[in-house]
This record gives C-alpha cells, sequence and structure tokens, in this order.
C-alpha cells in the first residue's frame, strides 16, 4: 500500500484544522514581533510559543509545529525566509558575464570595502555558538564591528577547530560562546575552549573562551523554563536543571551580546577605522573613474 504522498514545492491548497490555525495565528504574531531578528529558528519559535501561549514543550509538539510550519510555508502563509532552516552545504563557482559585468561588480565592491574593523583593538573579539539558526541575528549586531560569527552546530570537528585556531594565531583572540546549559553544551564548551586554546598556542596564539550564555542566572533573570539533564547524557554535569539557549528571547540576546561587545570595545580606536574606511572608499571609488568605459 502506498501512503499519502508528502507536498513537494509550493502548494496551492491546504485545509488545516481549527487547532492549526490557532497555532499558526500565534506564530505569524511571534514573526511579526520579531521582524528586526528574522530569521528565527523552529527553536525559538518553538519556545517563545511555549513561554507565551503555554504551548505544550514535549517534542511530539515540537514536531508538530515543525510539521505546521512547513505546510505554511509551503502554501505562503508563512514568508519562507522568515525561518532560518539549516544543514546545507553549497559551493557555487563565481563568474562574470561579459566585461561590463565585471567592472560594475568591482564599482559595487569598491562602493561597500571595508578595512578590518578590530584594528587596533587589544584583543579581537569573535562569536561563537551552538545553534546555526542563531547565526544571521548575531552577524546582525557583530557585523558593525567587523566581529566574524561561528557555529559548531554541536560538537566541532577536529579539521574545522584547527583550521580556526590558525587563523587566530596572529593576536589575541576572545570568543564569545553562546550555547545552551546541560550536560552536553557545558562538555562542548569545554572542549571547544581546550582544543583551540591549544592549537593556537601551538601556533603562537591566545586564545581565551567566555562563555556569554545561557548562564543560569541568566535564567533566572529572564524566567526561562527548566528542564531535567537527560537521563541518557552521561557526561559530568554540576546542577539539576537545563536551558536552552534558543529560549533565550532573540531581544534579550541580542542586548547581552551588544552588551559584551560594548563592555570590551575601544569606541575611540574602532571610530578612527571608520574614518580611515571612508577615506579609502573615496580613494578606491576615484581611481576607478573611467573604468569599463
Amino acid at each position: 500500500m502506498i501512503g499519502r504522498q508528502r507536498p513537494r514545492g509550493f502548494i496551492k491548497s491546504w485545509n488545516p484544522r481549527a487547532e492549526t490555525l490557532a497555532l499558526l495565528e500565534k506564530v505569524t504574531g511571534i514573526l511579526a514581533d520579531y521582524a528586526a531578528q528574522l530569521p528565527l529558528s523552529l527553536r525559538q519559535v518553538f519556545d517563545i510559543l511555549v513561554g507565551r501561549h503555554a504551548y505544550e514543550k514535549t517534542e511530539r509538539a515540537y514536531d508538530r509545529l515543525g510539521e505546521s510550519l512547513n505546510k505554511a510555508r509551503r502554501t505562503r502563509i508563512v514568508d519562507m525566509d522568515a525561518i532560518r532552516d539549516d544543514g546545507f552545504t553549497i559551493n557555487v563557482p563565481h563568474f562574470y558575464g561579459t566585461a561590463e559585468h565585471f567592472f560594475r561588480v568591482v564599482q559595487v565592491s569598491a562602493q561597500l570595502l571595508r578595512l578590518d574593523r578590530q584594528e587596533g583593538q587589544d584583543r579581537r573579539l569573535a562569536l561563537w555558538c551552538e545553534a546555526a539558526g542563531m547565526v544571521p541575528q548575531l552577524a546582525r549586531i557583530a557585523d558593525p564591528y567587523g566581529i566574524a560569527v561561528y557555529s559548531s552546530s554541536g560538537f566541532d570537528s577536529l579539521t574545522d577547530k584547527h583550521r580556526v585556531a590558525q587563523e587566530w594565531a596572529d593576536g589575541p583572540v576572545t570568543v564569545l560562546h553562546i550555547g545552551d546549559y546541560d550536560p552536553s553544551g557545558v562538555h562542548v564548551f569545554s572542549a571547544l575552549a581546550e582544543d583551540m586554546g591549544a592549537f593556537a598556542h601551538h601556533y603562537g596564539g591566545d586564545v581565551e573562551f567566555v562563555r556569554l550564555a545561557v548562564r543560569p542566572e541568566q535564567a533566572a533573570l529572564y524566567g526561562l523554563a527548566a528542564a531535567p539533564p537527560k537521563t541518557t547524557d552521561r557526561r559530568r554535569f554540576e546542577g539539576n536543571e537545563t536551558w536552552q539557549a534558543e529560549a533565550l528571547d532573540p531581544r534579550d540576546l541580542a542586548l547581552i551580546v551588544q552588551t559584551a561587545i560594548d563592555e570590551r570595545i575601544n569606541r575611540v580606536r574602532h571610530e578612527a577605522v571608520l574614518v580611515a574606511e571612508h577615506d579609502v572608499r573615496q580613494e578606491v571609488l576615484s581611481r576607478l573613474e573611467g573604468l569599463g568605459r
């Protein structure tokens, strides 16, 4: 017997049950409230539903939400770009259509030219998060300061840890880490800090990791719902409550990150780089005048 075929591409019609329509109404309200933080990850939407609308906090309810949102996005009830999906990797060759196309791209690149906005800082800053779905939100805060955002999606590959540690060997780096507070999350943080610290030290670097979120005092401050450690996770863990980083309200997370940056960045040096950046941009644009004509 052939089962019901799953939807493919956009679908023209869908007749969800009343409870699903009610759920989607809550979701669209959440997406409207967090328009400045979009895209949100499915887990963030789920946690906001739990906190704001007392949505059932179970894996079954999480899966039900995911299935409903998939169909809502296929029928365009929910904008496709409002939800962040991860796990896909792409490598597309870069090319130009014509010589004029090339010069147009060069002109636009010159208009967007940036210098290293962390030049002159005592320590270079980096953001690192477990959940890849948070990257766009974090990048929105970090980008104006020239701060890179990395995501490990859980346990990190040896190749990537070694590669990034090599990149950080030129100067002191402080890594602001955002991850879950549970046995796996605590272990991920300590393993990452120790391993990358050792690799960086080998190449003459100085890398320190700071656990930015989520921490028990933040869970208390923001009223995050706690869960006991999973019985299947045998890693050492002190405490009987756990919290997921994605349970943080995206606006609260943005404030935590912004505050951490403000506490560590030298504003005078940062402003000096912005002035130099403007001058260099104008010089490059001046030199490009007449090219491609």
